[in-house]
């Protein structure tokens, strides 16, 4: 890529492109390590929001969860701020045994046990249990566990 010249068109019109004879092999690599840089920081930035969001809600899940036991008499400590450990007072609520924390591990029979669960939860909380198909239908799952927690 000597020193020619070449026209290129564009929307604007017609233009000559000169190559740059003053940029060395060190300015090029450094122009790269820049952009890697760039985008690597890019990327990190949008995993910390992903992660800043996605605690903001579970936070607002487990303060939800905590209301529902606090609503229907069961105190439910520290363990409904903890994984998994947060279903031990949900499932008190429902009057399920605690075991059936186990059946949550298998795949399909989670699906049913979750079911059966928020259906008596929301029978304890005095409403009706067809109220969990809410959480089948996308958007609508999202008012379904603050109306739980925050309706009389």
């Amino acid at each position: 890529m000597g020193g020619y010249a070449r026209k290129a068109h564009s929307d604007i019109g017609w233009f000559t492109v000169l190559p740059n004879k003053n940029l060395s092999k060190k300015d090029s690599v450094m122009n790269d390590n820049a952009s890697a840089a760039a985008g690597a920081a890019m990327g990190l930035g949008l995993v910390l929001f992903i992660l800043l969001i996605s605690l903001a809600f579970y936070v607002f899940y487990c303060f939800c969860a905590k209301r529902i036991c606090e609503k229907c008499g069961v105190n439910p400590g520290i363990l409904i701020w903890i994984p998994i450990a947060n279903l031990v007072p949900l499932l008190q609520v429902a009057k399920m045994p605690i075991w059936m924390i186990i059946l949550f591990l298998v795949p399909i029979i989670n699906l049913i046990v979750a079911i059966m669960m928020w259906v008596k939860i929301c029978q304890a909380r005095g409403k009706s249990g067809w109220l969990v198909i809410l959480l089948i239908i996308p958007i609508a799952n999202l008012i379904f566990l603050p109306y739980l927690a925050f309706s009389e």
